[in-house]
């Protein structure tokens, strides 16, 4: 048999079901860690329940991906060891396969934070696809208060762990205690949640932003402003309906440059 006639008969069985996501449709990755508890708590001994060198490594990660990937992603968030990227709606990388993008974004991922961790780490991917702007907004919402949820119930964990309490023991208080008990739990011990750093409550965010840079007209040697664009780590997201308008403004903006292109 032929070499091509082989490599046509075997590859059908690679793509038979392959998946595309369908024009139009807006797509969000996920991507986690995966086995990261032991990884930052037993291997690495991070600080509980955030510590900055963490945070970096996600921030630098979602850096990469956004930079280095080759697709058009127009934002992305960050909490704990999770990822969400939002692609702009013409990304058109791959024929628009959900394995390539699985499979590229959890590796680069994990090939990043694996080198500058210096230990093996990874990730795994997955593909939201959503058909209506309204749901992209939703879908970041849901990830934000999740941050801030999950930031309320590990400080009051970890405070309880450093007062003594077994694991167990931890985990069976805080199962039912409503959000006034938790931030009641914390008060008693001197800590106003309302107080902690943005990050740690509401993740981090990265996007694009345009900015004016020096430059020289080309024709006449004059001074020159051109417009460049970078991206902006975002410590201090935005609150509630506050974030909502800000998430909405970032798909509004990314909407215009499909227009101009």
């Amino acid at each position: 048999m032929k070499f091509d006639d082989l490599d046509q008969r075997m590859r059908v069985f690679e793509t038979a079901h392959d998946l595309c996501v369908l024009p139009g449709l807006w797509m969000v990755a996920r991507i986690d860690g995966r086995s990261f508890t032991r990884l930052t708590k037993d291997v690495h001994k991070f600080e509980a329940p955030f510590d900055v060198r963490f945070r970096d490594h996600m921030v630098a990660t979602v850096e990469h991906l956004m930079l280095n990937t080759g697709f058009r992603i127009v934002y992305g968030y960050t909490q704990s060891d999770e990822i969400s990227l939002l692609f702009h709606r013409d990304e058109q990388l791959f024929e628009r396969k959900e394995r390539k993008y699985n499979s590229v974004l959890a590796s680069e991922a994990a090939a990043v934070f694996s080198l500058r961790l210096g230990a093996v780490a990874s990730f795994d991917c997955r593909i939201c696809q959503l058909p209506r702007t309204d749901l992209v907004i939703d879908y970041f919402r849901w990830r934000h208060e999740d941050a801030h949820r999950n930031a309320l119930s590990a400080h009051c964990y970890w405070t309880l762990r450093r007062d003594g309490w077994a694991i167990a023991r931890a985990t069976s208080q805080l199962l039912g205690m409503d959000v006034s008990a938790k931030n009641e739990l914390l008060f008693q011990h001197g800590i106003n949640f309302a107080k902690l750093p943005a990050w740690q409550r509401r993740g981090v965010g990265v996007y694009w932003e345009d900015f004016a840079k020096e430059a020289v007209n080309p024709r006449t040697g004059q001074p020159a402003k051109a417009t460049r664009r970078r991206l902006k780590i975002d410590f201090e997201l935005p609150l509630k309906d506050a974030y909502r308008d800000f998430v909405a403004a970032l798909v509004e903006k990314s909407a215009q440059t499909r227009k101009t292109r």
